[in-house]
């Protein structure tokens, strides 16, 4: 059974300048990144741009993030969609050497909690992977469907894109109840777009895993705000807060899509050759390319600073 335990690192999916796969760049990204010491990777998720992806780049993808992580720190493969699509999916991620997936929703429909545990069983049959079931959009569970859901063996944690966290709060007591005469061990994840804007309150509940997009262009500022959540450090939290994630993340709201094209756009402000967001995402105005520049620079400036304390 895997144990997560870190800054999670959801890498950008880089696209050459016809919008191909940069497999070269993808690998110096991935390497970039466990260098830096995540908890683990990724491959192709929400922010890998996992929506856009054909079913031959998405193994693309996850093989280059196994073959550039070699072993160091588990991988993670993004699945979902059409259940076709995601059997297909976590199959070809076993065959490159994940060690689990991240399953996404479902597209479009809506469905009742029973057929939202119905399409994770089908897919957790067709591997023998662990599990980690997203928790957001159309893919909502209540505590009776997430209590059944933990009910499948090789599902290992949930994921929460929701924020509702009275709504989590009894998830988490539902399936502490199911699971607690095997003594099996089930972990919680806050999955919020730059989770690291509510990572104080999730850890209220005892949630202290949360993937972190900023980590694929500052791992120092993702780990000086983990360093000092795990401490207590109430004013290096705050000032990380005030300085660069509640800026960011007021950037962030000015245009759909912008979670992952911020990312992106600020990877390559780092020097990373990754590329452009594919359609229908689209890449930063100039104007707020600038913003970024700024917000960037002050996380980094605050983070220095904290780190001579």
């Amino acid at each position: 059974m895997i144990s997560l335990d870190g800054v999670l690192f959801f890498p950008v999916t880089p696209f050459d300048d016809k919008l191909a796969v940069d497999v070269g760049s993808l690998a110096a990204h991935v390497e970039r990144g466990v260098a830096a010491g995540p908890g683990a990777v990724f491959a192709a998720g929400g922010t890998g741009e996992f929506h856009a992806l054909a079913p031959d780049e998405h193994r693309t993808v996850v093989a280059t993030a196994v073959d550039a992580t070699a072993g160091r720190v588990p991988v993670f493969a993004g699945a979902g969609g059409p259940l076709p699509v995601a059997v297909e999916q976590v199959r070809a991620a076993s065959d490159v050497g994940a060690d689990g997936v991240l399953l996404l929703p479902p597209y479009l429909v809506e469905a009742p909690g029973a057929g939202l545990v119905a399409y994770c069983a089908a897919v957790t049959e067709a591997t023998d992977l662990p599990v980690i079931v997203y928790h957001r959009a159309n893919a909502v569970f209540d505590p009776v469907s997430a209590a059944a859901l933990a009910d499948l063996p090789t599902v290992i944690g949930l994921k929460d894109g929701l924020g509702d966290l009275d709504l989590l709060t009894r998830i988490m007591a539902a399936i502490r109840a199911r699971l607690g005469p095997s003594g099996r061990t089930f972990q919680f994840f806050n999955g919020l777009p730059t989770a690291e804007l509510t990572a104080p309150a999730y850890a209220g509940l005892g949630v202290r895993l949360y993937s972190s997009a900023v980590f694929c262009f500052a791992p120092q500022i993702s780990h000086a705000f983990a360093r000092a959540l795990a401490t207590d450090d109430t004013e290096a939290v705050r000032g990380l807060l005030d300085d660069f994630f509640v800026p960011l993340v007021a950037l962030r709201r000015q245009v759909p899509g912008y979670a992952v094209s911020l990312v992106k756009a600020a990877t390559r402000l780092q020097g990373q050759p990754v590329g452009g967001v594919r359609p229908p995402l689209v890449d930063p105005s100039a104007e707020h390319l600038d913003e970024l520049r700024r917000i960037i620079d002050a996380g980094t400036a605050l983070t220095e600073s904290l780190a001579r304390r």
